[in-house]
């Protein structure tokens, strides 16, 4: 049985009381706020439902989680990213971007990111704690990412593509960036084959808050700007 939010308080159960079945539900009810949500974070929850539906708040576990410093970057995807011209820039068109991920997909015509949840993070990018990335080519957003960034910790949301390996580009530059900046973990949440094709792997939800409770509180000083470039990306360990 989960636990009913109450709508006048932040505060969210253990996340030790998640189901497992399914894996990972927590709680439901409470809003969409921006103290809602940075509260839920800063503990490792995050909200997924569908329209129609009450907010749920899960914590699943095991974690797909991502080292920026540790991402795979195939032969493949390396030539695709010296033989592919675009530019990469950051929260440059955020609200396009999770429209972007909104849209429905081939195999759905259903998308969770609903239009509550679309004004809720882009409240939160008007208040520095969400970023956008974006892949540019000929002028049209052709794949980006949207999450959260705290601490050395950045949460992903989702991320799309209207180009061949326009997403996987974005994505590493983006963990190589997060891993010059000193970004301790990628939280991808749930696991899937485009994540682990490059390198995400899970890990215990434990472990996970121990990432929490170390590197929540570091204040990073760094600007929303790329400063790497494709031979950065691209490097063999």
């Amino acid at each position: 049985m989960i636990l009913w939010l109450d709508p006048y308080s932040n505060q969210f159960p253990p996340i030790t009381q998640a189901l497992d079945d399914p894996n990972g539900l927590l709680a439901a009810g409470g809003d969409l706020s921006p103290e809602r949500l940075i509260a839920a974070y800063r503990q490792g929850i995050f909200p997924w439902y569908s329209p129609g539906e009450p907010i749920l708040w899960w914590s699943p576990d095991p974690r797909c989680t991502l080292i920026p410093g540790q991402i795979h970057i195939s032969r493949s995807l390396r030539k695709a990213i010296r033989n592919t011209e675009f530019e990469i820039t950051f929260d440059r068109a955020f609200i396009q971007v999770i429209e972007a991920c909104a849209a429905p997909r081939h195999y759905s015509d259903s998308t969770w990111i609903s239009a509550p949840m679309q004004s809720a993070y882009t409240e939160l990018h008007h208040r520095g704690y969400a970023h956008s990335v974006e892949l540019w080519q000929n002028g049209a957003l052709t794949g980006g990412l949207y999450g959260i960034a705290m601490g050395r910790l950045f949460f992903g949301e989702s991320m799309f593509s209207r180009a061949t390996n326009a997403s996987k580009i974005a994505f590493a530059f983006f963990a190589r960036q997060l891993e010059k900046w000193g970004y301790a973990l990628i939280d991808c949440q749930i696991e899937n084959d485009h994540l682990t094709s490059l390198g995400a792997n899970s890990i215990p939800r434990a472990e996970f808050k121990q990432y929490l409770d170390t590197h929540l509180e570091t204040e990073l000083s760094h600007r929303w700007h790329f400063d790497i470039d494709k031979e950065d990306v691209v490097r063999t360990e």
